[in-house]
């Protein structure tokens, strides 16, 4: 049967079945806040058009990245805002936040860097109990990006009722501090500094403050005084571990392309927890973008370029997961 014919028999079934025009609302996005410790932690809500939808908690990564997934540092992926687009187009709200002290939540503390992780943890129990309070859910699903997944990981690590599951995104599986020494090597630009930066991470791994004040100054952008404390607390958590006292359901998302995580990390956590479902994606970058070279200036192109969509099986994999899983 030719495709014409097909449409225009199509066409004479509904017409002659009188059938209602089902109207598809479009996604609303809303400003939501949640209790901070000084002021509100804000952030922003895209809801589809669907009643009873499942919400799910973007939670960002490293440094002064705000809801929609841009930094002050260069980065404008807008990963995050295009996470909840895909996510409204397969029925699911979410909420996108600014962490506390950074962007529209400035007013929850006076210091952005006077933060530790276990203050970003609490921070997703407020906002859990906040998305409940407003949208009826039983429990809210936690999507952790990056450093965004270790906090994940410390707020999930009792248990709680109200969190349906964890959604891992290029989240490490291991310590920090050998993260970053990784990632400091993986990058011949970073020679000069190299073995000096290597053994800051070893006084800050041992809960010791460095003096760089007579440093180069890329030394002084990484280790600043202001984030020194910052640094000693988030290089004490163990992500596994934390994982492996999670009993809800999780899912690993690794791309193959991710020059800052890696696929090991994504094994070690899938170690750490074996009921967790582990999906790796080739061609996929740590911003969630297509790269199909192993050439670094081209995955870091797409770290400012706003316009690249999310690579295919992203937003995929993390709908599938959440709309099969069984709520608690």
């Amino acid at each position: 049967m030719g495709r014409t014919l097909l449409r225009f028999l199509t066409c004479i079934v509904l017409a002659a079945t009188s059938l209602p025009a089902v109207a598809i609302a479009d996604p609303v996005e809303t400003t939501v806040e949640a209790p901070g410790p000084k002021g509100a932690l804000k952030g922003l809500m895209l809801s589809p058009g669907t009643a009873d939808a499942p919400v799910v908690l973007i939670v960002p990564g490293s440094g002064p990245v705000n809801r929609d997934g841009s930094s002050l540092h260069g980065l404008s992926a807008a990963t995050y805002k295009l996470l909840a687009e895909g996510l409204a187009a397969r029925d699911i709200a979410s909420v996108r936040i600014d962490k506390r002290g950074m962007f529209s939540s400035a007013a929850a503390i006076p210091n952005a860097n006077d933060v530790t992780i276990a203050d970003y943890a609490a921070d997703i129990h407020t906002w859990v109990a906040a998305i409940r309070q407003q949208t009826g859910a039983k429990c809210v699903w936690v999507l952790g990006h990056s450093e965004g997944g270790l906090v994940a990981m410390a707020a999930a690590k009792d248990n709680p009722p109200d969190i349906c599951g964890l959604l891992l995104v290029a989240a490490p599986g291991r310590k920090f501090g050998e993260l970053i020494k990784d990632q400091l090597r993986s990058n011949p630009a970073n020679a000069p500094i190299l073995d000096e930066a290597l053994h800051d991470i070893d006084e800050l791994e041992a809960g010791r403050r460095v003096d760089v004040s007579n440093a180069r100054p890329e030394m002084q952008g990484i280790f600043a005084p202001a984030v020194q404390g910052f640094l000693i607390d988030l290089f004490s958590y163990d992500p596994p571990k934390l994982l492996a006292a999670y009993k809800g359901p999780v899912l690993i998302l690794q791309g193959e392309r991710d020059i800052q995580v890696g696929i090991d990390d994504a094994r070690r956590l899938k170690a750490a927890d074996e009921a967790a479902k582990l999906v790796l994606l080739p061609d996929v970058n740590h911003v969630l973008k297509e790269v199909d070279t192993d050439e670094r200036m081209a995955n870091l192109r797409t770290y400012v370029n706003a316009k690249l969509p999310l690579a295919p099986g992203v937003v995929d994999a993390l709908a599938d997961f959440v709309t099969a899983a069984k709520s608690p």
